[in-house]
């Protein structure tokens, strides 16, 4: 088969063939393209309502620990509004728990009442509490523990300081959330694992002594509560961490009583993400930090659970693509296979024509371009038979037309010259600061138009001369400045406009036009391999808030404000030119303290320096 000779003829020769498989591969492309974009669109939009999911049952979890802190922190309070059971726990924790038994029975022997019994308020406070799985209290003075377990279990543990940690322990003031801590479980005995702790400091009412600690210790299984809201909506897991990374909760089962294995990469996590979401390491990470608990509330949910949630929307994706593909091609390629038709009828007539049968005839009704091309061979084949045996001479001309776009420009020389007439005008009626400034204004004026191939720090500073002398005749000499430059720097290539806004910017924002002694310096020098412009005032300056905006300002690209060159755009500019290392700074003391704007350029020479200085007024 000959392969070569089957592409001539349906490929490389055929523009129909080629145009259906351009199109197709345009069409193709496209689809496949704006598939992949909203694919990766949506997808991003389902994990990010995933984590939005999950972000709201750990906001559950955070308002459930909340409620228990807050039910810890009340327990004391609620005790001290009892005049009588305050002075009973003072009592309690002040003795020997021998002593105290007595106590209770002499005062009841006396009084043949029950009265308010410390003991008994913290085991009503177990019991009317199914959270909290035990209460410990600590007794500073006796270094003692006094446990309820959930059981009704009432245990007393002495824990001497020579013997135990578990002084130094409670002695630690800790006001956050925490796993319960590890000595005071072994003394106890162990009561279990999957628990939180929160400790109150308890005090006497009358001396506001401390007299120890109440530690108050949640069961983090009741945790799930809060969860079954959610249980269908969230997807991965959820966990609180301690403020030592240790895991209170995890919905997971695997992490109880280990320090959590992403504590560090969390860290970098903050609690709301601006930007999409992005995995590392095949996870996404949540985070909610409660600052008055000292607790996190963490989530995790891994790439591939994230995929399942829109692995239906791939699908579907994939499915409309390819339907559409298929109509996109079929349907254009039965027109182009028609006007294809149509087509070679027209060539085969013009080959018979071109053999001499001038009698054959297209006969196509139709009213499209084809149509018409087909009626008019026909009708000239018509005419042609008819004047067969006429001579045509025709006579071919050429007409050249050129449209001659004029773009009126305003001749300088012609502007100069009017300037200067006004000026001499105005000097001759004795308005000699009037002449003075046109003469400044025209010569700034030809400092901008004119172009030349090399723009010097000398002319720059010039042109910033020419500017501050407008200004000082303007505001009558309340106005005064002093340009000083290394004269082995005034030849060197700067960017034009680069020191003239900066001067600028001083006469519009920072000039006090009522006051006497308005001054503004230029220094030009070399510094550390680079030349060093330097515009300080001592005007209005510019207030901290305002500056760090300005820096913020400076730090940003983006389009240039209106208004022409500013700061920004003499900024820019520079680093485009020069590099990131290059640029404006600005310094300012504060409202009323002047303002200082360095310029840095490049300088690849390291020379003497020289002072001159050129002043004004």
């Amino acid at each position: 088969m000959d392969i070569l000779g089957f592409y001539r003829r349906t490929v490389k020769n055929n523009l129909f063939t080629k145009t259906i498989l351009l199109f197709s591969f345009i069409t193709i492309v496209t689809i496949i393209a704006f598939s992949y974009f909203m694919f990766v669109s949506m997808s991003q939009s389902t994990v990010r309502r995933e984590l939005d999911n999950q972000k709201a049952a750990m906001s559950a979890i955070d308002r459930y620990i909340g409620l228990r802190i807050g039910e810890a922190s009340s327990i004391m309070p609620d005790l001290y509004r009892d005049d009588a059971l305050s002075l009973d726990l003072s009592y309690f924790l002040l003795n020997p728990y021998a002593d105290y038994v007595r106590y209770r029975l002499d005062r009841y022997a006396q009084t043949g009442i029950d009265a308010a019994n410390a003991k008994s308020y913290f085991k009503n406070v177990l019991e009317s509490r199914p959270d909290i799985r035990a209460l410990v209290l600590y007794s500073s003075e006796q270094q003692a523990l006094y446990a309820y377990h959930p059981d009704g279990e009432f245990r007393v543990v002495p824990v001497n300081a020579s013997q135990s940690y578990v002084p130094d322990a409670m002695a630690l003031e800790n006001a956050n959330v925490s796993e319960p801590n590890a000595w005071v479980n072994r003394a106890l005995g162990g009561i279990g694992e999957a628990m939180y702790s929160v400790t109150v400091p308890v005090n006497d009412k009358q001396s506001f002594k401390n007299l120890g600690q109440l530690t108050v210790w949640f069961d983090s299984g009741r945790l799930h509560q809060a969860l079954t809201a959610y249980e269908q909506e969230f997807k991965g897991d959820i966990f609180v961490l301690s403020a030592d990374g240790r895991v209170l909760f995890d919905t997971s089962g695997r992490y109880y009583g280990q320090r959590f294995p992403y504590a560090q990469r969390l860290e970098s996590v903050y609690d709301v993400n601006s930007s999409g979401p992005a995995p590392e390491n095949g996870l996404y990470f949540n985070k909610l930090a409660s600052t008055a608990g000292g607790y996190t509330v963490a989530g995790i949910l891994g790439e591939r659970e994230a995929a399942e949630s829109y692995r239906n929307l791939q699908r579907t994706i994939v499915t409309i693509g390819a339907v559409c593909i298929v109509f996109a091609i079929l349907v254009p390629s039965l027109f182009i296979f028609n006007f294809a038709k149509r087509t070679n009828r027209i060539i085969r007539l013009t080959q018979r024509v071109k053999r001499g049968d001038l009698k054959t005839r297209l006969k196509d009704t139709k009213e499209d371009e084809l149509g018409q091309i087909a009626s008019s061979f026909d009708d000239m084949l018509d005419e042609l038979n008819q004047y067969i045996d006429r001579v045509y001479k025709a006579d071919i001309k050429q007409k050249h037309t050129e449209l001659a776009a004029l773009q009126a420009r305003v001749n300088p020389h012609f502007l100069y010259n009017t300037l200067e007439v006004i000026r001499m005008r105005a000097v001759s009626q004795g308005a000699k600061d009037v002449g003075e400034m046109i003469y400044s204004l025209s010569m700034l004026f030809k400092s901008f138009v004119q172009q030349k191939e090399k723009h010097t720090l000398k002319d720059e500073l010039e042109a910033c001369r020419l500017y501050l002398e407008l200004f000082r005749i303007r505001y009558k000499d309340r106005l005064a400045y002093d340009i000083q430059a290394d004269p082995q720097l005034l030849d060197l290539e700067v960017p034009r406009l680069s020191v003239q806004p900066i001067v600028e910017n001083y006469i519009v924002h920072g000039i006090r036009s009522r006051d006497e002694d308005n001054r503004l310096v230029i220094f030009a020098d070399r510094e550390q391999g680079d030349i060093a412009v330097r515009v300080r005032d001592n005007g209005r300056g510019i207030p901290a808030g305002k500056l760090r905006e300005l820096h913020a300002g400076l730090g940003r690209s983006g389009e240039e404000p209106e208004g022409g060159f500013g700061l920004r755009s003499v900024h820019e500019r520079l680093r485009l030119l020069y590099g990131p290392e290059y640029g404006i700074t600005v310094h300012s003391g504060g409202q009323g303290q002047g303002t200082s704007v360095e310029i840095r350029y490049p300088d690849s020479g390291e020379e003497e320096r020289h002072v001159q200085s050129i002043s004004g007024g």
